[in-house]
């Protein structure tokens, strides 16, 4: 990873750190989607969207992962190993499980946003690498924009029970059904992402269904939005399609979203770990540990974390929990 590259994104992202507005994105990255054709890496895995281009980036060929985006299926070694794609944290977990079972050695690793849903059994563990959060956005140019919102002030938005702030009627927004952010944010908010408040809706005032991760519903000062600080940052390096906009992130409970050096602010109130899931019968075979185990694994390098926009962990590299699935 080329140092000075952090150092340039991290000097254009204190402005965002400080006045959290729009950012411009350097144009000398870009995300790497899939493993290139023809390249099988030695540890092959499958994994959420949202954290493909930082696992692959830090894997340097030796791990790789394929997210959901692309052909129907993929090929993880040089013969067989043809799979369907997987779509999401679950379904990445799902098919490492599968091919466990199936013992057909085509996968070795999920990279996945959430912990274990089922403890029923050991057989997977999920290896921290890095933090995720959200936060909320609204208009750069609206009367939100200053606005020192608390958590508890956005539950009661989002719970229908505040409906004007600063003199502004509030219209708070949550992305598409299936959404990770919309899962995640629902949560937080105290609500049910299947069944949403009648004030919250998942469609903008053009009747477009929400984005994730897109300032285009943000079509007045009064609208609210979730936003993923990774994405934020990420989409401001130019590791991916930059979809800001208008989106202006707004701290919680005095705490900003993005520190002074322009890298993700791991003290915010609203995270998260993200995770590598490997076999547990695997921990200490040679390849695995390598990539994955300890804080001087692969998977651990902060500058590579951090320019993804993710946050970096003290404990990177350790076990955060088992489970079947």
């Amino acid at each position: 990873m080329n140092v000075n590259i952090v150092k340039r994104a991290a000097a254009a992202l204190a402005t965002a750190a400080l006045g959290l507005g729009l950012l411009s994105a350097p144009a000398s990255a870009s995300a790497q989607a899939d493993p290139p054709p023809g390249v099988f890496p030695t540890l092959a895995g499958v994994c959420s969207d949202a954290i493909e281009p930082v696992l692959n980036e830090l894997g340097q060929s030796f791990f790789g992962c394929w997210g959901p985006f692309g052909t129907p299926t993929i090929q993880t070694r040089p013969s067989g190993c043809q799979i369907a794609r997987p779509n999401g944290s679950s379904a990445a977990i799902a098919a490492l499980n599968n091919d466990i079972t199936a013992q057909t050695h085509c996968l070795d690793f999920a990279g996945v946003l959430r912990g274990p849903n089922n403890t029923s059994t050991s057989d997977l563990s999920w290896i921290r690498f890095a933090k995720d959060g959200l936060t909320v956005a609204v208009r750069a140019d609206g009367g939100l924009a200053t606005r020192l919102f608390t958590k508890g002030e956005l539950q009661s938005i989002y719970r229908c029970e505040t409906t004007v702030v600063d003199g502004i009627p509030v219209k708070p927004l949550m992305p598409q059904a299936g959404s990770g952010v919309r899962t995640y944010w629902a949560a937080e908010m105290g609500i049910s992402a299947t069944v949403l408040p009648d004030c919250v809706s998942d469609f903008d005032a053009n009747s477009n269904p929400v984005q994730e991760n897109d300032g285009a519903a943000l079509t007045d000062e009064g609208v609210l939005v979730p936003f993923a600080i990774p994405q934020y940052i990420a989409q401001s390096n130019g590791l991916v399609p930059n979809r800001i906009g208008p989106a202006h992130l707004r701290p919680i409970n005095g705490a900003a979203p993005v520190t002074a050096q322009g890298t993700f602010n791991t003290s915010f109130p609203i995270t998260r770990d993200v995770y590598v899931v490997v076999e547990t019968a695997r921990l200490n075979q040679t390849p695995i540990t390598t990539a994955f185990v300890g804080p001087n694994s692969m998977v651990c390098d902060p500058a590579v974390i951090e320019f993804h926009g993710f946050g970096s962990l003290s404990n990177c590299g350790s076990v955060a929990a088992t489970g079947e699935s």
